[in-house]
């Protein structure tokens, strides 16, 4: 605010009387006001950028932790590509509001109301000329927000649907399906008009509102005229001096600006809400499966491992039939169940129940008497192992695949549980070893080394209860069978649950429970469930 007043001083002192001093001081005292202001601009952008940095990661570790929490269920119902539009796109495109907002209120509303105290201390009457523009601005304001937030809702589904695209087509399963398909030209065609309805809607989103804020600017751009001509009509020039003008018209093009940065702003805040709104449905999504108020205090080495089912039952979110009804079962410490049935049946459900994928809707399942639900989901992590018939591999090594699961293990441990797996030979046999990349989703193995590598994984954390989901489903007999002897070995002292369509991996079990349509029908071993003749016989045929 200095620099006007100061161009004042300039115009109607210094240089009509030719005070160089005073002259000599005045330059000298605007450099130095915009030295200041610079530096303070400086520090300014610094703190903004850091604070709004700061809420930005916030806001992605928010999210992400909250989808961390979320239950199996979300993700299947839910696309990949979507979730990482929200992560990425949505909470990048409120980066400029989240890191300038505050700082650009701050100073530009500071700016204006000093900007217009100056005005009136050097004419309150020319003042009045130039706040006249104040009310149709703002009014034009708040109408193109209002169009914008719609235009940005659209636009960032439209780029969620692009995520949804690239990831679904540029995966290493997702290039194969379309080759094998032929169905490459028709995802082009998808990308491609996506990509064009983004163009529309950005074009959109910048053009909104933009003839209305033209109109504002001519407005803006006649209030100078309209001054001088105030300034030249003896009933409003009021001895006016030729500095005084100067400097009220430099005070005015500097009211102008931060208004116009206010009501732009005003602008911006509205559009983001649309992301702010996506986001916050994501962070208000309720838990499913939660940890405990208060879990128990157990040492997991401590666990001996007796798993009991008691009157089960549960629903899939959206269905009316029940996938489990009336569960009722007990597998004592260092014994195997074997859960068989058709495809359908709930023995995979039951299974996710176990390792607390999912909670019941009725009835408990309880390990060593304590509720899984009391258990912190660490610890129960760390009692159950979970062996899947889908393998899901990371981009990186063998050995840190491995490691995943116990970050501390030792290699002499890795190479262990690689053994048991029956998978060292063949990761030795490779020119990098254990420091092999397996690639996208492990891609470079076959099916049968990706679940043996998976099964060696869940072994290297020593759970003392292991649920087997079809986990030898991708092996061929040979090896099944060599993996079988191993999980044998390790079954000893240890609970295990396997769940499979093949009767020939669980013909040793200690019991086995025959499920159809979500009930138990049948159990006993396998001899005796033979004799009876029932559905387990009928399954074996």
């Amino acid at each position: 605010m200095a620099s006007p007043f100061l161009l004042r001083e300039v115009i109607d002192v210094a240089i009509p009387d030719q005070d160089v001093p005073l002259l000599v001081w005045l330059v000298a005292g605007m450099v130095g006001v915009a030295v200041l202001t610079s530096v303070l601009g400086v520090v300014q952008t610094w703190i903004s950028t850091r604070v709004g940095q700061e809420v930005m990661h916030r806001l992605r570790t928010d999210v992400f932790t909250h989808l961390q929490r979320q239950s199996v269920a979300f993700f299947t119902r839910t696309r990949t590509g979507e979730v990482q539009s929200r992560i990425t796109n949505d909470i990048g495109g409120m980066q400029s509001v989240v890191t300038s907002t505050a700082t650009s209120i701050a100073s530009n509303l500071t700016t204006a109301v000093a900007t217009a105290v100056a005005m009136i201390a050097l004419s309150w009457k020319l003042s009045l000329i130039s706040l006249v523009v104040m009310p149709p601005a703002i009014y034009l304001s708040r109408r193109v927000a209002a169009l914008r937030r719609v235009i940005t809702m659209q636009r960032q589904r439209a780029l969620a649907d692009l995520n949804v695209t690239i990831e679904e087509g540029l995966s290493v399963s997702g290039v194969q399906l379309s080759k094998t398909l032929g169905t490459g030209s028709a995802l082009i065609d998808r990308f491609t008009a996506t990509s064009e309805r983004l163009i529309d809607l950005q074009l959109r989103s910048d053009l909104a509102g933009r003839w209305r804020m033209a109109s504002m600017s001519v407005i803006f751009a006649a209030i100078p005229a309209a001054i001088y001509l105030s300034a030249g009509l003896p009933a409003t020039a009021g001895g006016m001096t030729i500095g005084t003008l100067v400097a009220f018209t430099s005070l005015q093009q500097s009211l102008f600006r931060p208004l116009t940065s206010l009501l732009n702003v005003g602008v911006s805040i509205t559009s983001s809400l649309a992301l702010f709104a996506r986001i916050f449905e994501y962070l208000d999504l309720p838990v499913e499966v939660d940890e405990p108020a208060e879990p128990v205090a157990v040492d997991p080495s401590s666990i001996r491992g007796d798993v009991r089912i008691e009157d089960v039952t549960f629903t899939y979110p959206g269905n009316d039939t029940a996938a489990l009804a009336g569960i009722d079962l007990t597998v004592p410490a260092g014994t195997t169940l074997a859960l068989v049935g058709e495809t359908g049946s709930g023995k995979s459900t039951l299974g996710s129940l176990v390792a607390r994928l999912a909670d019941p809707d009725a009835g408990r399942v309880t390990i060593d008497g304590i509720d899984l639900r009391r258990f912190a989901l660490a610890d129960l992590a760390r009692v159950v192992g979970v062996v899947s018939q889908e393998t899901y591999l990371l981009h990186t090594t063998v050995r840190e695949n491995l490691r995943y699961t116990r970050p501390d293990a030792t290699d002499r441990q890795i190479e262990d549980a690689a053994r048991a797996a029956q998978v060292h030979d063949l990761i030795a046999s490779l020119p990098d070893g254990y420091d092999t990349m397996v690639g996208s989703r492990g891609h470079r193995f076959s099916g049968g080394e990706k679940q043996r590598l998976a099964i060696a994984r869940t072994l290297l954390r020593d759970p003392r209860v292991l649920v087997l989901d079809e986990a030898t489903s991708a092996l061929d007999t040979a090896t099944e069978r060599a993996v079988q002897q191993a999980f044998d070995e390790l079954a000893r002292g240890r609970t295990t649950i396997t769940i499979a369509h093949r009767l020939s991996t669980v013909r040793d079990a200690d019991q086995i429970a025959v499920l159809d349509h979500g009930r138990i029908v049948e159990t006993g071993t396998h001899e005796s469930l033979l004799e009876n003749d029932g559905r387990y016989a009928a399954l074996s045929v």
